[in-house]
């Protein structure tokens, strides 16, 4: 991912059907990344699943809309048109949206 300077950058999936759309590693910590075209996208079973198995400690859920907001202390829905607040809050080792 070059806007992390990282080449730690993977899909990931499972046999029962989970999957990330992206997985990245950054300083030691775990970085999930599903994209949706959704209106107002929420969390899915497969984002749970990743989370856990993976130890993410944070998910993006990113999308072509305008607002950012929280689903729950480790998922946020973000606007991919704002990605560069995004890639500072992982710089930065912070993990709000």
């Amino acid at each position: 991912m070059t806007l992390l300077e990282d080449d730690n950058a993977y899909l990931w999936a499972t046999h029962g059907g989970a999957e990330l759309d992206l997985l990245v590693s950054h300083d030691g910590r775990r970085y999930g990344f599903e994209c949706k075209m959704a209106d107002a996208p929420g969390t899915t079973r497969s984002m749970r699943v990743a989370l856990e198995d993976l130890g993410l400690d944070y998910l993006w859920i990113l999308y072509p809309g305008n607002d950012a907001y929280v689903l729950d202390d480790r998922i946020a829905v973000h606007p991919v048109s704002r990605i560069s607040e995004v890639v500072a809050t992982i710089r930065g080792g912070g993990f709000d949206a």
